[in-house]
């Protein structure tokens, strides 16, 4: 049976940080806001999604166009949509902010992991036993 750890880096490292972003973000998403822990546990979920989205580039399992696929799309606008969330937090449009990060979490980690569990994805492959 194929483990996380037998497939190409990043794979192993990208999806350990998407499993990390998916529950710090989901008691994020439920815990006390505007404490100096919801903004050190939103950085480190910042941080765990720059490097989902950015590692996701070296990842070319579905190539549509040359080396990229809709996920490169999606893993862009993660990128810019990070950086739009955070500056409406700096800026004290905390509505905009709540709206940023929750579109983040339920497109870029909960949509987008309901699709690795695809039958004849790796994570299937892992999580089902089967090809």
């Amino acid at each position: 049976m194929m483990t996380l750890f037998d497939s190409v880096a990043p794979i192993p490292s990208h999806s350990i940080a998407a499993m990390l972003a998916v529950l710090l973000g989901g008691w994020q998403l439920f815990s006390e806001k505007g404490t100096r822990r919801h903004r050190i546990f939103g950085w480190a979920w910042v941080g765990l999604m720059i490097y989902v989205a950015g590692s996701s580039f070296f990842i070319n399992e579905l190539n549509f166009w040359r080396t990229l696929s809709p996920i490169h799309v999606l893993s862009a606008w993660t990128l810019i949509s990070l950086a739009i969330a955070v500056f409406q937090a700096r800026r004290g449009n905390i509505r905009q902010h709540r709206l940023w990060m929750l579109s983040l979490y339920v497109l870029a980690l909960l949509l987008t992991g309901i699709f690795t569990l695809w039958p004849g994805r790796l994570l299937h492959q892992v999580v089902f036993g089967v090809a």
